[in-house]
């Protein structure tokens, strides 16, 4: 057994998603979220207290890849691939240098928000017509209240493809984006461990900065 340490000095990766799924969950229940329907690749950018990280996602049924730009440092290296399986209730970290594969088990950590309705959702108000980067969208402000916090939103929307683009709060420095969304079949190979790779299974811990 390794122990896998992601260094949250080197990446915004874990920080980001905590914050992220304590408001949010994905639903593949819901109306707008069908399995069928999550298949696409975006350029995914988040932004939280000060700092801005970009990666490439790679979305399928229930499952995605995220190729980070910069890689997340590790005990065992750079990992520069994430693959969330939530059918396995697994996550793989891709460690290409060494031709390692890294197993966790799945935690609300790692999981996007890919729903237009967000968890705790009490309002939705219609703001307009809005663009995100060269896409068409829908801005509204949403308020959420969960676990007795509130904390209200921008949220821009495709509504012709029924896809979150854009969440921004309004009452800390967070946002997610998904640009360049482009819906079409991926490889069923991008969601697997590369052939050849070694693979571990991990416990793994955050560090605190500082």
């Amino acid at each position: 057994m390794i122990v896998l340490v992601p260094r949250q000095s080197q990446s915004e990766w874990f920080p980001f998603l905590l914050l992220l799924c304590s408001v949010f969950f994905f639903n593949l229940s819901d109306d707008n979220v069908s399995a069928a329907d999550l298949e696409f690749s975006a350029r995914l950018k988040w932004r939280t207290d000060g700092k801005t990280s970009h990666a490439q996602l790679f979305v399928k049924d229930d499952r995605y890849r995220v190729e980070h730009l910069g890689g997340i440092k590790t005990d065992v290296g750079y990992a520069t691939v994430t693959i969330v399986r939530l059918d396995k209730q697994k996550v793989w970290y891709v460690i290409s240098k060494q031709r390692l594969v890294v197993e966790v088990p799945l935690t609300l950590d790692y999981v996007l928000p890919l729903s237009v309705n967000l968890e705790g959702e009490v309002s939705r108000t219609r703001i307009g017509d809005a663009m995100v980067g060269n896409q068409e969208a829908t801005l509204f402000e949403v308020v959420v209240v969960r676990h007795d916090r509130r904390e209200t939103y921008y949220e821009w929307v495709d509504e012709s493809r029924e896809l979150l683009l854009k969440l921004v709060s309004q009452d800390r420095d967070w946002s997610v984006e998904y640009d360049r969304v482009i819906q079409s079949k991926q490889p069923a190979y991008f969601f697997e461990t590369p052939l050849g790779y070694r693979k571990f299974e991990a416990t793994e811990k955050r560090v605190e900065e500082g």
